[in-house]
């Protein structure tokens, strides 16, 4: 199963779900995709779509797929690499309205680089990012509070 994140940021992010339902539709996804949609509002047959969900609930999903695709916030990312799951990143970006500026594109490349999740900067690359994924071995993530609350605070300062 492929759970898909959009976090709880109230602007839309339909631009994952369009490529997520073309790649559903051209068969390079052939597993149940589940979406945790937050405020984006999107509709199709090809994907079950939940709105805003119990943290328990959104709990048991993660541990269920096989892949999280999620969008680039920090909470949804950390949460599934904690559970030691492959996960792909794209960000949310300003010039379409899905944000307001273009911090989840940083997040995103900090998290690739080193090498917890598969990070792309843009819808179009998702399709290569999930033929990348059977061979991808993310490295483990360790919990470090104290530098995890660094790296946020010195990107805060710089943004």
């Amino acid at each position: 199963m492929i759970l898909v994140l959009l976090g709880t940021q109230n602007n839309s992010f339909h631009r994952l779900l369009e490529e997520v339902n073309r790649l559903i539709e051209n068969g390079v996804i052939k597993e149940e995709v589940i979406v945790q949609a937050g405020y984006t509002q999107y509709t199709s047959e090809n994907m079950k779509i939940l709105g805003l969900i119990a943290k328990e609930e959104l709990e048991k999903l993660q541990n269920k797929a096989d892949l999280i695709i999620t969008h680039g916030g920090v909470g949804s990312i950390l949460l599934s690499i904690t559970k030691n799951k492959k996960v792909i990143a794209v960000p949310r970006l300003h010039q379409y309205n899905e944000h307001v500026n273009n911090h989840q594109k940083q997040i995103v490349e900090l998290f690739n680089e080193k090498g917890y999740i598969i990070g792309v900067e843009s819808v179009e690359e998702l399709e290569q990012a999930i033929k990348k994924v059977e061979d991808f071995g993310p490295k483990e993530y360790q919990q470090n509070h104290e530098k995890m609350l660094k790296v946020i605070e010195d990107f805060i300062e710089n943004c």
